[in-house]
């Protein structure tokens, strides 16, 4: 595969946001820039690494097969991830992970259609356990029966409102945003203050007298245009 100009240039504009002999650092980002293209790290992708970093297609390989974030073989538009861990897990994780996978016919790390399907070990949110992200944008206090009318509408072509953030993107169209390139759609990002189920903890501290210096859980979130 030929990577095309505009991949080429932005990859020469993610090398050089490091400094000069520290070209090595900008690996993670290449990666997933050279995921946008095909969906995954092809071994023509580790290649293009190797190439504008100058280090070895090994090297490339050991980082892209560490991390489970770059993906190795075909993946759907849609990359469903069910949280499977502790908390989400005794919430409904596991009742939700069931039914998709009866529902799509395909187990952990594989595709059906449109859909990537696979377990996480943690998600960052217990909070709102149990979630589930597509292309890592989350779907709060789901149940079985609320992620498979999910998975059936992105199957159709809709592309559901997040429980939080930005509108739904492409893993494609995400592997861009990853590799460090804003989203330029109208509404991509949200604004507003944190919800109650993250605040909980502090809210609880708060009454035992117990504060963070410079921390106001009332200050919400800004757009890009409305920050200093």
């Amino acid at each position: 595969m030929t990577f095309s100009a505009e991949t080429r240039e932005r990859a020469q504009q993610i090398i050089d946001r490091y400094p000069v002999g520290r070209s090595r650092s900008a690996l993670l980002p290449l990666l997933h820039l050279v995921q946008s293209e095909d969906g995954y790290v092809t071994p023509q992708g580790v290649a293009f690494c190797a190439e504008v970093l100058g280090i070895t297609k090994a090297e490339v390989g050991a980082v892209a097969t560490f991390y489970t974030m770059y993906k190795r073989r075909p993946t759907g538009d849609w990359l469903v991830s069910v949280c499977t861990n502790t908390v989400c897990g005794v919430q409904g994780g596991d009742k939700i992970y069931a039914a998709l996978e009866e529902h799509l016919g395909v187990g952990h790390n594989q595709t059906a259609g449109n859909i990537t399907f696979e377990h996480a070990e943690c998600l960052a949110a217990c909070d709102y356990a149990p979630v589930v992200t597509v292309n890592y944008e989350f779907f709060d206090n789901m149940t079985a029966e609320g992620s498979l009318d999910l998975v059936k509408d992105l199957q159709n072509g809709k592309r559901p409102q997040p429980s939080r953030g930005a509108r739904l993107c492409t893993f494609k169209e995400m592997a861009i945003q990853l590799a460090g390139f804003a989203d330029e759609r109208e509404e991509a990002l949200s604004d507003g203050p944190a919800g109650a189920a993250t605040l909980a903890g502090n809210r609880v501290a708060e009454r035992f007298g117990i504060s963070v210096p410079g921390f106001d859980p009332e200050t919400p979130i800004t757009k890009r245009e409305e920050k200093a």
